[in-house]
């Protein structure tokens, strides 16, 4: 399941101006592909690690770099809670998948 720019600014709460800069800003986790017209669509693990930087940069009121260096530290195991998050996203949109195959 792809998910288009609009509308993983819609989950965030953010703007589409926001998620275009940090697909840049963190290419190494994001991933966006494009479709045949040039939109770009974003999976749900691009979903997933939108959700954690939205948290560590909004909530946490951390900098661009500082979410940066613990994206990277999670992907070595050193942040729980990040993983955590991760994980429970990951979950929720394979659910949000199975769903929309039953229905």
């Amino acid at each position: 399941m792809y998910y288009t720019i609009g509308e993983v600014a819609e989950m965030l709460g953010e703007s589409t101006s926001l998620v275009r800069f940090w697909s840049t800003t963190y290419s190494e986790f994001i991933k966006p592909v494009r479709n045949k017209k040039g939109n770009r669509l974003f999976t749900a693990g691009d979903v997933a690690n939108y959700k954690i930087i939205h948290h560590l940069v909004k909530e946490r009121g951390m900098t661009l770099e500082g979410a940066r260096k613990r994206m990277h530290d999670n992907k070595e195991g050193e942040d729980r809670t990040v993983d955590i998050m991760a994980s429970l996203n990951k979950i929720k949109a394979q659910l949000v998948e199975i769903r929309d195959m039953i229905e």
